[in-house]
């Protein structure tokens, strides 16, 4: 049974890359996080001492704080911001207890762009459809969930890049794009190490409705349908974007929980 507003590494993962997910707040000490630089999925750092930026970073959200053991420090920060009316807890264990659980991912904080401000931005070609709002989300629940996404014209995607310090991706010829038969899905859970029985299955729909091989899997036609009947009812890209983020979140969950289930009628048809 977890310590008072504590929250155990399994059930934090549960919670996370869902919209119900927490606020992560990463306070481990930086010789320690250089030491082992990997973040729990969707999880920021913030100094400890600087109670009032975390307070503001959490707001009316809940949170979760996460130091090296799950000792002193996260503790008392989350009694300190408690007394500000802050809902938060600490990760019992802390990151060793993240690290030492069996299939928990941890995103090597290298591969993250970031810029002054703590958050990423990256930018694309507009009308985005499957893999320019699957990775957006992916990046939205378990990389940064403060990401800015930009949409211009693809003639425009590298000298928008370079004017807003943004990272391109699903753009030919860039780092964050298709490889070989993959797509830019499946290059973001290889570079931000987020291998996981339901996102390799999430990412088998997307690469087959992406890549017009249905073969894959039989939810990608429903996904390319889904995907360009957004794409008509949305004029604005970021309103898709937004519809897009609601889509995915069911197909994780799907892919997590439900991916098993399957449906018949009448209910009391004998197989």
């Amino acid at each position: 049974m977890p310590a008072p507003n504590a929250i155990t590494p399994k059930q934090l993962l549960r919670l996370i890359g869902t919209p119900q997910a927490p606020v992560l707040i990463d306070i481990c000490l930086d010789p320690d996080f250089e030491a082992d630089p990997f973040l729990i999925p969707g999880s920021v750092r913030h100094p400890a001492m600087d109670i009032d930026g975390i307070a503001d970073r959490i707001g009316n959200r809940t949170a979760v704080i996460i130091c090296q053991k799950g000792k002193k420090l996260s503790q008392g920060v989350v009694s300190w911001v408690r007394s500000k009316g802050c809902e938060a807890e600490f990760l019992e264990g802390g990151m060793y207890g993240w690290r030492d659980m069996a299939d928990a991912p941890r995103v090597p904080a290298s591969a993250v762009p970031s810029q002054e401000d703590g958050r990423s931005v990256w930018v694309t070609r507009h009308r985005p459809k499957i893999d320019r709002i699957a990775c957006p989300w992916l990046i939205r629940r378990f990389v940064d969930p403060d990401a800015q996404f930009l949409f211009v014209a693809p003639s425009e995607v590298e000298a928008t890049a370079k004017a807003f310090d943004a990272t391109p991706f699903d753009i030919e010829d860039t780092f964050w794009s298709h490889r070989g038969d993959r797509c830019t899905f499946d290059a973001m859970l290889d570079e931000f190490q987020l291998h996981t029985p339901a996102l390799d299955r999430l990412a088998t729909v997307i690469r087959a409705a992406d890549t017009n091989r249905h073969d894959l899997s039989p939810e990608a036609a429903g996904l390319l349908a889904i995907s360009v009947g957004l794409s008509r009812q949305y004029r604005d890209d970021h309103q898709n974007l937004e519809a897009g983020l609601h889509l995915y979140d069911a197909l994780y969950r799907w892919a997590r929980d439900g991916f098993g289930e399957h449906h018949d009628w009448p209910t009391d048809r004998k197989s």
